[in-house]
């Protein structure tokens, strides 16, 4: 009889033994979840929310407003360090940053976010390469707007020159206007001095125009001082109050950019696990109840 009272305990407990091992194969295990990435809220917030589409629309909404303000006055200038002699009776232009700015390449994000990976630059490029980047909304509907109004809309862009072909197939087939026998295509490395820094850029297109307005989703859109410390830009920032929203508009850009790399002193040398630990460390927190 206890014989087999045994047998039946042992009978039971093997088959616990037996479920138990295959639940585990069935229910994927904490080290099977989606990894953390720093870019899924921000992705999150650019694919699918309404609150971005109607922020990108406000700010295009004032950048149309702000370009009637300048048509009028011929003292009004975007390009503070750049605009010299007499740049009141030069015609008039606009100044556009590309990526985050008036095109939509939070696909490519998602991607990177899906798959725990991070910037590269044959990624990216396979990516451009692909012409499917979409019109922030607002960008295009205000760049043909301006154009209508003889303003020469020009595309500041940190994509390199071999990528230009590809930008300009892109911007063509979302409706953006394209400057007809004016080359408003400046990207970075297109002459020597043209580094991710846009100031000489901008210097570029002052010598033959008015800049009315510049554009852009990045602090180096608008000053060449983008890579200091936090304080530094801070200071550059508030140096150049009275511009923000009047003559330089910013377009939200959650996902990347110089505010993101500032914690870390624009070391992209670090691993992301550093990377992280320095935005973390940055981190102002509630001390908690």
């Amino acid at each position: 009889m206890i014989a087999r009272i045994r047998a039946r305990h042992v009978s039971s407990w093997s088959a616990v033994v037996v479920l138990v091992f295959a639940l585990a194969l069935a229910t994927p295990s904490r080290a099977q979840d989606a990894p953390q990435n720093d870019l899924l809220n921000a992705v999150l917030w650019m694919q699918r929310s309404v609150e971005y589409k109607a922020t990108a629309l406000t700010a295009f909404a004032l950048a149309r407003i702000r370009l009637e303000q300048a048509l009028t006055d011929p003292r009004w200038t975007a390009a503070p360090k750049e605009q010299t002699g007499n740049y009141q009776a030069l015609p008039p232009a606009i100044v556009l940053d590309v990526d985050e700015s008036i095109v939509d390449n939070s696909a490519y994000q998602a991607w990177m976010a899906l798959r725990d990976t991070t910037f590269d630059p044959k990624t990216w490029n396979a990516y451009v390469n692909t012409v499917t980047s979409q019109a922030i909304p607002g960008a295009v509907d205000f760049a043909r707007y301006a154009d209508a109004r003889g303003v020469k809309v020009f595309y500041v862009s940190n994509r390199t020159a071999e990528e230009e072909e590809a930008t300009r197939k892109n911007l063509e087939k979302l409706g953006f206007p394209m400057g007809g026998t004016v080359d408003t295509m400046l990207m970075t490395k297109k002459q020597p001095d043209w580094g991710s820094a846009k100031g000489s850029r901008r210097a570029h297109i002052a010598k033959s125009y008015r800049i009315l307005l510049n554009v852009g989703d990045n602090f180096g859109d608008f000053v060449d001082e983008y890579r200091g410390t936090e304080a530094e830009r801070l200071k550059v920032m508030e140096e150049h109050k009275d511009r923000w929203g009047r003559e330089w508009i910013m377009i939200s850009n959650p996902a990347y950019g110089s505010f993101e790399s500032a914690p870390f002193n624009h070391d992209f040398k670090l691993s992301p696990a550093d990377r992280r630990k320095a935005k973390r460390a940055v981190l102002d927190p509630w001390s908690g109840p």
